[in-house]
């Protein structure tokens, strides 16, 4: 009798770019023989892809770790493997504070996952580090979302050099994936039923300065909406001083790009944005969106923010609350900074305390609920086009989103059907009411399905 396939389990955590790791490490060991098991507290084999961008990210990925090694040592899992951006930023401190990890992999080894896996089996503990750039941008995938949707990075590493973040010392300088390979996966990821991919990178409108002189993010896009089978395509990560004018029209003309641009803009104050490193300001910024709205009617805008940033004074948040409210966005990420090691930002004076950054942030963020719910009010009534996620037992309904909502970070649409679709149908949707920020709505089948019954209802009593 053959022996039983190892089961190997994966948390991943953090961003969608990190995700994309993790997924072809699954493939690497799905390849190699390994059982893929969905449930991680139920594998032979644990695997953790770290985040370690900011405070929070760090403290949830240690929880995690924390939880695997407990079963590693209650004899339910046999070992522990920790990979990403926390082990390739903190590795020492992780083996000092938690020896009975196996391995402990910076993501330079990611391509030797296979291998790691198979030496912790046979006894080693693997303390390993490569360089950044060893980190492949290639290689098939084992999606860890939703089978209809993937997300494409198109590139790895930064060179902004933003004073607050620790990403470029974490994943290296930018770089860019040949357009070729790009399209290549997108291709491949149709052919497997993917209808909806969300382009990722960093910097997402950097794409191609460093491997062909000039940005190619809106040629990309054009080469993306030619593949068959791919229905939405949105973009994450658009840096503000890089959205072209090309890139706008682009957005504009084609039928397959959602017209929804996600624009880290971070802070509105133009002192704040200098000492973040961060060119533009305010008025730039309302001037950005004015032209979007012009030119592209209906686009929904996304960003992030961070209050609490060093030497933000009183006046300067009340700026920042300002921007949100006259700026009206559809979503809004708002973040307490957070101090991070080795960034310059932390080595700033006029720190803001931190109970202060967080309440800051909440008040930001309650603004935003406020415009979001007074946004949702004027979509009542609407149709739109949702594509189907699942079923929500609590609510007793489905649920999904539009093309005005990102996977994982907006709102979703939870709404009533007779027939029970499919995961990843695309159906239109009535929407009647509204749920914090997110949409309550009705399958516009049932809604013809009962006007047919009432007309022929409203036939046989004439009839009578």
């Amino acid at each position: 009798m053959s022996e039983k396939p190892i089961k190997v389990g994966m948390v991943s955590l953090g961003c969608p770019k990190n995700q994309v790791d993790a997924e072809r490490m699954l493939h690497k060991l799905k390849e190699a023989g390994f059982q893929l098991e969905t449930e991680p507290g139920l594998a032979d084999v644990v695997i953790i892809n770290t985040c370690g961008f900011i405070q929070s990210a760090k403290e949830e990925a240690i929880e995690n770790i924390d939880e695997f090694l407990t079963l590693k040592e209650e004899g339910r899992i046999k070992k522990v493997v920790i990979t990403g951006c926390l082990a390739e930023r903190y590795a020492d401190d992780i083996a000092e504070n938690m020896p009975q990890a196996d391995v402990i992999a910076g993501i330079g080894c990611d391509d030797d996952i296979v291998s790691m896996v198979q030496r912790a089996l046979d006894g080693e503990v693997l303390r390993l580090k490569a360089p950044k750039e060893d980190l492949s941008l290639e290689g098939d995938r084992e999606l860890y979302s939703l089978p209809f949707y993937a997300y494409l990075k198109i590139a790895e590493g930064c060179d902004n050099c933003c004073s607050y973040c620790a990403i470029p010392s974490i994943r290296g300088r930018f770089r860019s994936r040949p357009m070729e390979n790009i399209i290549k996966e997108a291709e491949q990821l149709a052919k497997k039923g993917v209808t909806e991919l969300v382009v990722v990178a960093q910097d997402t409108t950097r794409y191609g300065r460093d491997l062909y002189g000039e940005y190619k993010l809106a040629e990309l896009l054009r080469q993306l909406c030619k593949i068959d089978g791919i229905r939405w395509i949105r973009t994450l990560y658009a840096y503000p001083e890089r959205i072209t004018d090309e890139l706008i029209d682009v957005i504009a003309s084609e039928e397959k790009l959602v017209k929804y641009l996600d624009i880290p803009m971070q802070h509105c104050d133009p002192d704040i944005l200098r000492a973040m490193n961060r060119p533009g300001s305010g008025k730039e910024y309302k001037a950005l969106i004015r032209k979007l709205r012009e030119r592209i009617p209906g686009i929904v805008l996304r960003t992030s923010l961070i209050a609490g940033f060093p030497g933000e004074s009183h006046d300067q948040f009340k700026k920042l609350a300002q921007f949100v409210k006259d700026l009206r966005l559809d979503h809004v990420g708002c973040f307490a900074y957070s101090e991070e090691e080795g960034t310059r930002a932390a080595e700033m004076e006029h720190q803001v305390d931190p109970e202060e950054r967080t309440r800051r942030a909440e008040i930001v963020t309650e603004e935003q609920d406020n415009i979001n719910m007074m946004k949702n009010e004027k979509r009542l009534g609407q149709t739109v086009t949702v594509v189907t996620e699942g079923w929500d037992k609590y609510a007793e309904c489905y649920f999904g989103r539009s093309e005005y909502e990102a996977p994982e970070i907006d709102g979703k649409i939870f709404f009533t059907s007779r027939r029970r679709p499919y995961l990843g149908e695309y159906l239109q949707v009535r929407l009647d009411d509204m749920m914090d920020i997110d949409m309550l709505g009705t399958n516009v089948e049932d809604i013809e399905d009962g006007q047919s019954d009432e007309r022929n209802d409203a036939g046989n009593e004439s009839a009578e």
